[in-house]
């Protein structure tokens, strides 16, 4: 067994120097510039190589909060759950934290707004089983769910970090996660963005916002890929909301940096 663990640790240090890593400065002032602690996380697929803002902080697990979404839905789609990503789902008819999560839904919208309740149901038709089977397929963060169905992706013990978004990403982009293709291709479908016509640039992105056991920090995330060129880039934000400040406001820098760090880059 010692052994077995020296040898994945030897391969895990091999992967690690494979990879190219480089900090980034331009990406430093931006985020310096936003007053916020928190990292970003680019990985140009073809090439293997990392550009990062904080890399120490690149490799800290945090939970997933609605960047769950993404999973979710693919295993939803795989295990026949749901048949495709029109089909409407109810809420559960119970009062909802945000007045446009209460009403059923396909998970066409409920992406779009973020609909709690809406995956909360999917997780649960899903049911426990399955849903740690197909996180150990998709080797998703630490591929933690505890007892409960719907929540340990909001409220742990699931985490992931920057650097395992990106890589999870760089599968369900290239089709390349042992689940049915026309499901992956439908979770690409429902995460395509708007971008800048000028970027001549696809992109696919998904936000979420969530607690941690540190109750006077939130953390908020930013993960997606994007085409341009021919060549596929994924990414992964995510830094702190604090309490003592207004966490919407906070929050909302999430896309807007993002989108920065990936212009800074020559992506958008």
């Amino acid at each position: 067994m010692k052994k077995y663990a020296v040898a994945l640790l030897l391969s895990a240090c091999a992967l690690a120097r494979a990879a190219d890593w480089k900090d980034d400065a331009g990406l430093d002032q931006l985020f310096k510039k936003e007053g916020v602690t928190g990292t970003f996380v680019l990985h140009d697929v073809a090439a293997d190589r990392y550009i990062v803002h904080n890399r120490k902080r690149a490799d800290v697990g945090y939970y997933p909060a609605s960047t769950y979404k993404i999973p979710n839905s693919l295993i939803g789609l795989s295990e026949g759950v749901v048949a495709n990503v029109d089909e409407v789902l109810p809420y559960g008819g119970k009062p909802t934290r945000r007045p446009e999560w209460a009403r059923d839904m396909s998970l066409r919208d409920a992406i779009k707004v973020s609909n709690v309740p809406v995956y909360q149901g999917l997780a649960r038709k899903i049911g426990m089983r399955r849903m740690r089977e197909d996180l150990r397929k998709l080797d998703y963060g630490n591929m933690q769910t505890g007892e409960v169905v719907d929540t340990f992706w909001l409220e742990g013990p699931l985490k992931i970090s920057a650097v395992q978004q990106t890589r999870f990403l760089d599968k369900l982009a290239q089709d390349r996660l042992p689940f049915p293709k026309p499901a992956m291709a439908g979770v690409r479908e429902i995460m395509r963005q708007d971008a800048d016509a000028d970027a001549k640039a696809e992109l696919y992105a998904k936000t979420g916002w969530t607690g941690t056991a540190d109750k006077d920090v939130d953390i908020g995330w930013w993960v997606g890929f994007v085409r341009k060129d021919g060549k596929l880039y994924t990414f992964a934000l995510n830094l702190d909301i604090r309490n003592d400040e207004d966490g919407a406001k906070a929050a909302a820098k999430r896309v807007p940096l993002g989108k920065a760090s990936l212009k800074a880059l020559g992506l958008l």
